[in-house]
């Protein structure tokens, strides 16, 4: 998929990286599966964006799946400390690990027809043959910390209570761009008018 632009000039005809053009307006996006390296690469133009001018806002387009949560924490706490403004916009979907990455933002906003999903986190593809009851325990264990976790942040960055979250997060739960307002998941739909 072509990631350049052409235009003519008076040198005759330039290639310009679309994305380079966008990260100038400090405009970013995190689209895909949420993994070690979308992870990794988004720090970066992060922390290069927070070095350059930590006073102007950053916009984060999130078009994404969800994925591991070990990397998106890491991601969720690197917007959370920088002194940037941070504006996440969903475009498209913003789903499981993707959701918790749109609620980072300071200020949180959906395209009319864009989605969040949120949910309980899980072991994807667990294979507990073979271990002993207290390794699947420890498993357990280890899965409720996560989910604890994740839980906080929700409650945190839309007003619920912890108990209003795990029900909503015991299934999977889809929220249009105005059902997600009306929950606190994000704060505005953008519309042409704005």
């Amino acid at each position: 998929m072509p990631r350049h632009a052409i235009y003519e000039s008076t040198r005759g005809f330039d290639q310009i990286d679309i994305e380079d053009e966008l990260m100038k307006s400090r405009e970013i996006f995190f689209v895909g599966a949420v993994d070690t390296d979308t992870c990794n690469e988004m720090i970066k133009q992060l922390m290069y964006l927070e070095k350059l001018d930590d006073t102007k806002e950053i916009t984060i387009y999130i078009n994404s799946p969800g994925g591991c949560v070990s990397d998106g924490l890491a991601v969720y706490d690197m917007i959370r400390l920088l002194n940037s403004p941070i504006r996440t916009v969903c475009v498209g979907l913003a789903a499981s690990m993707g959701a918790i990455l749109f609620l980072a933002g300071d200020i949180r906003q959906m395209l009319p027809h864009s989605e969040i999903m949120i949910h309980d986190p899980s072991y994807s593809r667990a294979d507990i043959g073979g271990q002993k009851p207290h390794e699947i325990q420890h498993r357990l264990d280890s899965l409720n910390e996560t989910r604890e976790m994740l839980a906080q942040i929700i409650a945190e960055r839309t007003g619920k209570s912890l108990d209003e979250i795990y029900k909503v997060t015991a299934e999977d739960s889809y929220y249009k761009a105005k059902a997600a307002v009306e929950f606190g998941l994000a704060t505005e739909i953008i519309s042409k008018e704005r």
